[in-house]
């Protein structure tokens, strides 16, 4: 059997709660082990419930559900031009545990490449946790380099401690 990734918009409030229950999933998994379960409640509650998310898109970022032979495997969004028009801030980008290795987030990256090149975008950039090692090197592999440090604080007494990270595009 070929192996499908498919990357859909998310347009309704079915898929928003899909991507919360995702988020829950790969959030305590992959993070609590580097920033803790406190701090993980509190972005899952502030920044990845429904609720949020559709906050978010009315600001204008775009969430997209990622699938693997037709289960959910994770989620994406972007903002078009957060900080330049040049540019395209990959606000998030996580693939469940179990569908790992399969080229989902390599897939991803490819649509979000499609998306500056119709929007004349050179720069996709992201934030990343210092100590998520995997996910760094990941990034690395695909194209981008580490351009500064970030320390931001989110309230409620916690930090994201980050690396910017940014890949260029030919257009």
């Amino acid at each position: 059997m070929e192996k499908k990734v498919r990357i859909a918009d998310v347009e309704n409030d079915d898929q928003l709660m899909v991507l919360e229950e995702i988020a829950y999933r790969i959030w305590h998994e992959h993070y609590e082990p580097i920033i803790g379960k406190s701090q993980v409640d509190y972005m899952l509650s502030n920044f990845q419930s429904a609720e949020a998310i559709k906050k978010q898109i009315a600001e204008g970022y775009k969430y997209f559900l990622m699938r693997f032979n037709d289960e959910d495997a994770g989620y994406f969004a972007v903002l078009p031009g957060y900080d330049t028009k040049e540019k395209m801030f990959l606000s998030k980008l996580y693939v469940d545990k179990k569908f790992r290795g399969n080229g989902i987030a390599k897939s991803s990256i490819s649509y979000v490449e499609q998306m500056c090149k119709q929007n004349g975008q050179s720069i996709i950039w992201l934030t990343v946790n210092k100590h998520n090692s995997g996910s760094i090197e990941a990034y690395k592999k695909m194209g981008f380099v580490c351009t500064e440090s970030i320390v931001q604080d989110i309230g409620n007494g916690f930090y994201m401690d980050d690396y910017k990270m940014e890949k260029q595009i030919n257009i």
